[in-house]
Order: structure tokens, then sequence, then C-alpha cells
């Protein structure tokens, strides 16, 4: 008969060790790191730069609301009709004049719609510098 070798003998090739106390230990990944938060300078002009935004998505509200009442002959006696006009009025920069047309509802939509154009872009352009303060 022959005898069977032994694990671990220097001949084999493949060697099994079952001894549980020689198994590496299980892979555990590294802590993150507490990264400090934002800056309250950085948060301020966060803060500052969605105020602008908001700020001048209300004021092309506004404007597209005048003109859409000015389009769909919306009764100048209501009071949402004089608060809207009047503020349309100081935000329209100059332009409610601009373009004339024969038709007064062209005329509106035309002048506070570019007007309402003007405050996105002047928004816009205002958030992303606050924002890259």
């Amino acid at each position: 008969m022959t005898e069977t070798p032994k694990p671990g003998e220097s001949g084999d090739r493949l060697v099994a060790v079952s001894s549980a106390g020689s198994h590496p230990p299980p892979h555990r990944p590294a802590k993150p790191v507490p990264r400090p938060g934002p800056s309250p300078a950085r948060r301020a002009a966060s803060l500052a730069a969605s105020v602008v935004g908001l700020a001048a998505r209300l004021a092309a509200l506004v404007l597209v609301l005048h003109a859409l009442f000015i389009v769909f002959r919306a009764n100048p006696a209501n009071v949402w009709y004089q608060v809207v006009e009047s503020a349309a009025g100081r935000l329209s920069l100059g332009l409610a004049g601009l373009f004339q047309f024969a038709d007064d509802r062209w005329e509106a939509l035309v002048n506070y719609g570019l007007a309402a154009v003007v405050w996105l872009i002047i928004g816009s352009v205002l958030a992303g510098i606050l924002r890259k303060l």
C-alpha cells in the first residue's frame, strides 16, 4: 500500500491550510475623513445668489402677467390688474414703449415680454457671479 502524502509536504504544489486562525482579517474600508462644510462667506454668497435669482424670476412673472392681462383684455378696474400694472410699470426697465404696433395687445406682449427676458438674463448672470464668489 502506498502512503498518502501529508498536507504541507515540500513536494506538494497546492497546500491547503485548514486552521481557522490563519485567515487574514476581512477588509474594512477606511473611515471617511470629515470634510469641513462651506465657509460662512460661501453660504452667504449662495444665499444671495438664490435671492437674486428668485427676485428676477418674480419680476419676470409680474411682467408676463401684465402682458397677458392686456392680451386677454382683463378688467382694468380689478384690484389684481391694478397691482400688477403698477408693479410692471416700475419693472419694465424702460422697455414698455420700445416697440410700437397698431394693436396694443402685440405691443404689450413684445415690450413686456422683452423686459421679462432681460430680467431673467440679468438675474441669471448676477446669480452666477455671486455663486462663484
